[in-house]
């Protein structure tokens, strides 16, 4: 039997357990143009999986194959399987960001955009003033030589020259990037080259530019047009406006391209962010004071408009905050409840209350209007040098905002939210209104129908359909591999301790007992233990508890590590994994839950404390609304809202959890799950145990919290793991 033609680009010698199959089918799901959802255990090689036969079908097919992440851990895994496969076939890679991270000057993308197009307006008017200038010499030449013809002509061109040289002079006060402008004039092909030797990040791009006081950003995108691969972050994708660009860049058709998405299970929540819509009472007061220094007729409607909103938003949020909780408002956004069940929201009616005019769609017209005309003027002043920096038109923004609120405002999937903050400078109270999406498949939907095909792929995809739904895929092939490590390495125990709901978390004995099952499992554990709690707070309490920080005096735990919203992660991760018999208290909602390997001896218990459950806001419930109309005719045990918006997102977050560890077929270790509600005791609707695939269901054990250090005892006595002799129970 022959070997399938996409393996030249598997870089390494022998595929993982399942890999070769998977690679297979993926391949043949490309072949028929489908989409491909890949659920594979942590570990098991997904990535190599998809991304193999998507270059061999590419390859192929003319197509380039675009891969993508929003785990910076799992960039630097793509960058060095890209440069695995280099070693063994040819391949043209590219590693993307986005300007911010790579501009050498510090300017936005809109003073970027003006700057690039001044600089390349100058270098051609330079490129043609030089072309005349050749051509006048030329003329010259032969109009002394008797040619009347020549003379004749030799004054037009003069002329040209003339106007050109007043151009020119018109640059020299003109803003420009004197980086763009080399890389313009220069010969660049030495950056290519070197580009092409191997797969570069962005930052190798960044240094060999800053070193030759070049632009690497546009010498990058430059670089990009017909390339084989791209890595990038997901915005370049679920953006649709920065998703056309980054087409463009690639000199690609949609139709040409195929994407690959990493940790799939996040593409939900990242599309929502990219599709909701939000607009700051500052921007309105902005907005409103670029309107008096107008002298435009169409100011007065645009301000009567903007000014009713920008009062009716004050209204929401002060009466929804009531007496005495203004100052309780802290320096991160709150949101406050503006939706009511039988009439549109609050900041609507106020609105509608407070506006007088001629009719809100026409003035919101003329106020888009108006601020197109001064965006416009904006360009040129900066475009010109009577300007420094590149003002945003605020007008454009708030009348655009306010259009889009009233047209969508009660379409299905769009929730109406309103949220204060306290400013730290001036500690004053400001409002924000916000158009949030709860259906996410109003943005993917119209991605995965013009790409060629997309292949999503994550640890934790399943139920596929509820995916599907989700997404708005249609025509998808749909494949799983559980762990294919041996099942005498892992142990997965669900431990009957306390349900640890928001309101029973204070409980002195529900936080003894959780303190007690987490010393079993630190002190029994020959290495490594990484805890994950619902929350932070959480976390810093058991921390607390078992010792750290000068907490209760707990056993000799070895070195605890406690993570921190705002912690260097990274270097909190590398300090956790240089130690020996430590453990490491974190949230299931930090980085370190997802995307990230704790191999062999790293960590080698995993506990997870509670149950995941999102803070439950009411956005949360306007998700679960969205769901539960957008999917009443599916068959499903439970009403749709709650397990598409809750249930199956919090078992996702746990099973990433658990799957930090055994990451390899040599590796062992055991996974601990510390509630009541993932046992097989009936807790009504907050079971969860049977939202876990049933292979997974399989494995769970159930196990009294008194008996888990025996289990964690014989269990790694089996595998030969302690240092000498093993701890007494």
């Amino acid at each position: 039997m022959s070997e399938s033609p996409h393996l030249r680009f598997f870089p390494y010698e022998e595929p993982y357990p399942n890999q070769r199959e998977a690679m297979d089918r993926v391949a043949n799901a490309l072949s028929r143009g489908q989409d491909v959802l890949f659920e594979g255990a942590p570990g098991t090689g997904k990535t190599l999986s998809a991304l193999v036969p998507a270059l061999e079908h590419a390859r192929e097919n003319d197509r380039t194959v675009v891969i993508t992440t929003n785990v910076h851990q799992q960039m630097r895994q793509f960058v060095e399987d890209a440069r695995a496969i280099t070693r063994t076939e040819p391949l043209r890679a590219v590693v993307f960001k986005g300007k911010s991270s790579m501009c050498h000057i510090g300017v936005d993308y809109q003073e970027c955009q003006t700057l690039r197009d001044t600089t390349r307006s100058m270098v051609e008017t330079e490129s043609e003033k030089h072309e005349l200038e050749q051509r006048q010499r030329e003329l010259l030449a032969e109009s002394r030589e008797g040619d009347a013809g020549a003379a004749e002509a030799r004054e037009a061109v003069m002329d040209e020259l003339d106007d050109l040289e007043e151009e020119m002079d018109e640059f020299e006060a003109a803003n420009v990037c004197e980086r763009y402008h080399n890389n313009l004039t220069r010969n660049t092909d030495g950056f290519f080259e070197w580009l092409f030797e191997d797969v570069r990040t962005p930052d190798d791009v960044y240094e060999y530019a800053e070193e030759r006081d070049l632009c690497g950003y546009e010498l990058l995108k430059e670089g990009m047009e017909g390339v084989d691969l791209v890595v990038c972050n997901y915005h370049h994708l679920l953006d649709p406006n920065i998703r056309e660009q980054f087409f463009r860049w690639i000199d690609r058709d949609p139709s040409e391209i195929i994407t690959v998405f990493d940790e799939a299970h996040n593409v939900e929540d990242a599309a929502r962010e990219h599709a909701s819509r939000s607009l700051t009472e500052n921007t309105l007061e902005a907005a409103l004071e670029e309107l008096e220094d107008s002298d435009d007729s169409r100011a007065e409607p645009a301000e009567n408009v903007l000014s009713a909103f920008r009062d009716a938003l004050v209204d929401a949020y002060d009466g929804a905050l009531g007496f005495g909780a203004r100052e309780s408002v802290g320096e991160s956004w709150e949101d406050v409840s503006i939706a009511n069940d039988d009439r549109r929201d609050d900041l609507t009616l106020a609105f509608l209350e407070r506006y007088e005019g001629r009719g809100i769609d026409a003035e919101l017209e003329l106020a888009v209007q108006l601020g197109k005309a001064i965006d416009e003027e904006y360009e040129r002043a900066y475009r010109e040098g009577e300007a420094t920096s590149r003002a945003e038109c605020r007008t454009l923004q708030a009348a655009r905002f306010v259009s889009t609120w009233m047209e969508e405002g009660t379409a299905l999937g769009q929730y109406p939210v309103v949220s204060v903050r306290r400013d730290g400078g001036t500690d004053e109270v400001y409002g924000r209104a916000e158009l949030y999406t709860c259906i996410p498949r109003s943005v993917t939907s119209a991605l995965f129908e013009e790409v060629a095909a997309s292949v999503l792929m994550s640890a934790t995809l399943r139920p596929f359909d509820v995916t599907e739904d989700v997404l708005g895929l249609e025509d998808v092939a749909t494949l799983a591999y559980g762990m294919g490590y041996p099942a005498e390495n892992r142990r997965t125990y669900a431990v009957d301790t306390p349900p640890l709901f928001a309101s029973e978390r204070n409980d002195p004995e529900t936080q003894e007992a959780v303190s007690e099952l987490l010393r079993d499992a630190i002190r029994f554990t020959p290495g490594n233990t990484l805890v994950f709690f619902p929350s932070y707070g959480e976390a810093e309490r058991y921390y607390e508890r078992l010792g750290g920080d000068g907490g209760l005096a707990g056993a000799d735990l070895g070195s605890l590590y406690l993570d921190g919203s705002g912690e260097d992660e990274e270097a909190l991760r590398r300090r956790f994994v240089a130690s020996d018999d430590a453990a490491l208290f974190t949230s299931l909602w930090g980085t370190l839950a997802e995307g990230v390997s704790f191999d062999g001896d790293d960590a080698r218990t995993v506990v997870v404390v509670g149950v995941p459950y999102p803070h439950l806001s009411d956005r949360m419930e306007a998700v679960q609304d969205a769901y539960d109309r957008a999917f009443a005719d599916r068959d499903r045990a439970r009403d749709p809202g709650w397990a598409y918006a809750v249930e199956i997102p919090t078992v996702r977050k746990t099973r990433q959890a658990i799957g930090r560890v055994v990451r390899g077929p040599e590796d062992f270790g055991v996974r601990i799950l510390a509630d009541r509600r993932y046992t097989t005791a009936d807790m009504g609707k907050y079971s969860v145990r049977g939202a876990f695939p049933p292979e997974e269901r399989e494995e769970l054990l159930d196990v009294d919290p008194g008996k888990l250090k025996f289990a964690v005892l014989n269990f790694y006595g089996d595998h030969d793991a302690y240092d000498g002799a093993p701890p007494q129970p």
